[in-house]
């Protein structure tokens, strides 16, 4: 349950960093998605931790904790937040390969509540956020033409750029 409550979130940045290499047009898409949504999500987090400051369990209650943390704002859970965010972008691109991350936010989320760093409403209200987020920016790049060239222009400078300095297999 450490491994998942303290690194876990880091495989998300991998994969990431992965999909963005597979040189899939799709895939780059995906991840400029689901960056953008985690921004927002994080940004509204923030706000929210700011609006509605809650102690932590373990601050609040005689728990036995099992990962240092510091005494910080646990509303919303910024883990689920990041985890939900990246998963549920992948789920929105590729089904198979998003169930799997939506798991493994799921597993994330759950080790934050046993790891006594955040109640139950902390790591929902983070899911929540990170799938809600990432639905409105997908359905924003789908619906609008100006996000999809923003996007477009993006992928087509950073290809340039790639192509000059590795030569595409």
């Amino acid at each position: 349950m450490r491994f998942l409550s303290k690194d876990a979130e880091y495989l998300f940045y991998l994969a990431v960093v992965v999909y963005w290499f597979t040189r899939k047009r799709e895939n780059r898409k995906m991840v400029v998605q689901a960056l953008t949504s985690a921004c927002l999500a994080f940004g509204i987090g923030t706000i929210l931790s700011h609006l509605f400051y809650r102690d932590r369990p373990f601050v609040t209650y005689q728990v036995h904790q099992m990962i240092e943390h510091a005494a910080n704002a646990s509303f919303p859970s910024n883990h689920s937040i990041g985890s939900f965010v990246i998963a549920f972008s992948i789920l929105l691109y590729r089904k198979k390969d998003g169930m799997i991350w939506m798991a493994l936010a799921a597993l994330i989320a759950f080790s934050r509540i046993w790891n006594g760093v955040h109640y139950p409403s902390d790591v929902l209200s983070g899911a929540l956020i990170g799938i809600a987020v990432s639905m409105f920016v997908y359905q924003m790049f789908d619906r609008l033409a100006w996000p999809r060239k923003v996007l477009s222009l993006v992928i087509d400078l950073y290809e340039m750029v790639e192509f000059r300095v590795w030569k595409k297999s």
